[in-house]
């Protein structure tokens, strides 16, 4: 057994040991402390091994302990791609239970969340470490069972039971599209081990139902539109930090999971594998912002929003297939890059805003953005924290959020160099779908930040509000800082990810770390360049110096004067900008389509006091087209089959006789 996988398995088997340990103390003062502080510990040793693997570009190890299946045991591998996604796993699981110190003092179950959280990240470490079919399906649902029992943390709210029994039937779903997916990977001899399926490959129709498959079940755990129903349900409902590792983790397990079979496992790619991953990619991106531009629920808002950033991950790795498929190395090379950048990208701003969200309901107690406003006299750093991550999600520079999306634009202009005319049309298209989704994630985040954090406070929570504990800010500046550093310095990350990208596509992008100035060139100089950290300066120089030229040469005479009211003498809360108001001119541009959206206005006649009211009517239209189907025909079925179980027992025997009389002559017609 190799020392370094048999150093990483000791991490799950310690987070398991504390998840063990929390159920017998959970209720005890001290057990925040203990389950936090010892998963922070474990997260923290298994990053910096992972770290220095991938720094050192140390190859491949595995291992195989004499569990699971017969003759197959289980298999465990770490590789460039495994070690970067246990790099994700535990820097994230690392700083979410940083967080947890001081946010779990205020859990008010602490313990339905101390057993399961150490048990989730162990789960999500083994899913990454598996090196066969039955280990990583047993791990992933070992992964889904101790998320959901989280989502279910605070079961006696209605809407939360409902967000955990989606979530459940949704996962079984996905699981149930994995196994086939393996079934079909190992063939005829039944091989669930991965060397073994590296080397079978599957003829097209196989590789085809594989990729459909993939899609189905690491989609719907990812979040793909139509399978994200389950998403904007259960990751709001689940504690703030759980939030954060399941919208911010969680999806990027899925994306391994996606990346190990369709990449690594299915052999050489078909072009029009990449059109359908493209086609989704794109899809999901847009309608993901759109959903979230018309939420007013914070947590809601992030989780719609995590739908779009893995729309932009699943379009950079469709380019990457389309590439890869048409032996354009250098090009399939460029879009992998942007895909994983992008994958540590939302991991970190994503839980970081997940992060202030629960600042925001740890101190008001509400996550209703109408109910919010003027945070950022009472939460100034938890404010500032929030502001960099909206930034950074909106991909502006010099944060890290355009670093990656504009890596996933160059790729796209490489489209013109593909040789089908299908993909030279799709791929613009779809580009123009991210650019769209891009320009409404600006709008949408300028109204998270606006409505929470400015203008007046709507509701007396937010006069009581004050800063949280210094755990949970400390965590968000981890995060912040993080941002930071990946936008003006992405040539360190790109070169890191180049074993992970040699390994899958047999190529990497040109060496960043010898561009003069720390600049990054996807391809080459003359075509495109850019300088996070020469526009950090430009922006941070350039704002000193306005700020400068303002307060010693502007006029000192200050002059105060009435806000405008719309009207009213009284400046009150109610007469700002509300979520619902800010989102209404796109709402009346997309809605139709997007939302089936309909506006009635009830308007009283001339002289009553009573007031006008619109209300607005929207659909969630995946939902209402493929999901209410299949549970109204299930609430039919079982409807009709539960009298099955008042039957006396001469009919159960009756019935049991039948079955075998059908299944006898089943076999004897077989041919």
């Amino acid at each position: 057994m190799n020392s370094t996988v048999a150093l990483l398995l000791c991490g799950p088997a310690a987070l398991l040991a504390t998840a063990i340990l929390a159920a017998a103390v959970s209720r005890h003062s001290f057990a925040t402390r203990l389950v936090y502080g010892a998963a922070f510990v474990i997260s923290a040793v298994l990053m910096v091994i992972v770290a220095g693997h991938l720094a050192g570009n140390s190859g491949e190890a595995s291992a195989t302990l004499p569990l699971g299946l017969p003759w197959t045991g289980a298999r465990f591998r770490l590789d460039g791609l495994s070690a970067f996604f246990l790099l994700v796993v535990n820097l994230g699981g690392a700083i979410a239970s940083l967080y947890g110190l001081g946010y779990g003092r205020h859990e008010s179950a602490p313990h339905r969340v101390l057993p399961f959280y150490p048990a989730f990240l162990a789960g999500m470490n083994l899913v990454v470490l598996a090196n066969d079919a039955f280990s990583f399906l047993l791990s992933w649902e070992f992964m889904s069972l101790a998320s959901w029992a989280l989502v279910m943390a605070h079961h006696r709210d209605e809407a939360n039971r409902r967000a955990g029994y989606i979530y459940l039937v949704m996962a079984s779903f996905g699981t149930m599209a994995l196994l086939l997916a393996f079934g079909l990977l190992a063939g005829p001899a039944g091989t669930y081990a991965f060397d073994a399926m590296r080397t079978a490959h599957p003829g097209p129709l196989a590789a085809g139902a594989v990729l459909v498959l993939m899609l189905l079940g690491a989609g719907s755990k990812a979040g793909l539109v139509p399978l994200h129903a389950w998403l904007p349900l259960a990751h709001p409902a689940a504690p703030s930090h759980v939030s954060a590792l399941m919208s911010g983790i969680m999806t990027k397990v899925a994306i391994y999971g996606f990346i190990r079979v369709v990449f690594g496992l299915l052999g050489e790619p078909a072009w029009w594998s990449g059109v359908a991953v493209l086609l989704i990619g794109g899809v999901t991106a847009v309608l993901g912002i759109l959903h979230a531009l018309m939420e007013k629920d914070l947590k809601r808002l992030l989780a719609y929003s995590t739908i779009e950033n893995i729309g932009v991950i699943f379009t950079s790795l469709g380019l990457a297939l389309a590439f890869k498929a048409n032996a354009m190395p250098s090009a399939a090379a460029l879009a992998f890059t942007a895909a994983l950048f992008h994958v540590l990208n939302h991991s970190f701003f994503k839980s970081l805003l997940f992060f202030g969200a629960g600042a925001v309901l740890t101190s008001t107690g509400e996550r209703d953005m109408e109910k919010l406003g003027g945070l950022i006299h009472r939460l100034p750093v938890t404010s500032f924290v929030f502001l960099v991550g909206c930034v950074s999600i909106s991909a502006l520079p010099p944060f890290n959020g355009f670093a990656s999306e504009w890596l996933v634009f160059q790729a796209i202009l490489r489209s013109p160099e593909l040789p089908q005319w299908g993909l030279k049309v799709i791929v613009p298209a779809v580009g123009g779908l991210l650019a769209l989704a891009a320009a409404l994630a600006a709008a949408c985040f300028v109204k998270a930040f606006g409505i929470t954090f400015l203008g007046r406070a709507r509701s007396a929570a937010v006069e009581r509000a004050h800063e949280v504990d210094r755990w949970s800010l400390a965590a968000m500046a981890v995060l912040a800082a993080l941002c930071l550093l990946a936008g003006i310095l992405p040539g360190f990350v790109i070169d890191a990810l180049s074993p992970v990208t040699i390994s899958l596509i047999g190529d990497r992008m040109p060496v960043q770390m010898a561009q003069p100035w720390l600049s990054i060139v996807p391809i080459a100089e003359s075509r495109s360049s850019y300088n996070g950290l020469l526009v950090f300066v430009f922006i941070t120089v350039s704002a000193s110096l306005a700020a400068f030229f303002i307060h010693r040469f502007a006029s000192h005479a200050l002059r105060r004067g009435i806000a405008w009211g719309c009207g009213f003498a009284d400046a009150v809360p109610a007469a700002q900008y509300t979520a619902v108001s800010f989102a209404q001119p796109i709402r009346r541009v997309f809605g139709g389509f997007a939302f089936r959206a309909r506006e009635t206005v009830d308007m009283p006649a001339p002289g009553s006091l009573e007031p006008a009211r619109l209300k607005v009517d929207m659909h969630d239209v995946a939902w209402e087209i493929f999901y209410q189907p299949v549970t109204g025909a299930i609430d039919f079925a079982t409807e009709r089959l539960n009298h099955l179980q008042f039957l006396t027992i001469r009919r159960y025997l009756t019935l049991v006789f039948l079955y075998l009389v059908i299944l006898l002559l089943v076999l004897a017609l077989w041919p």
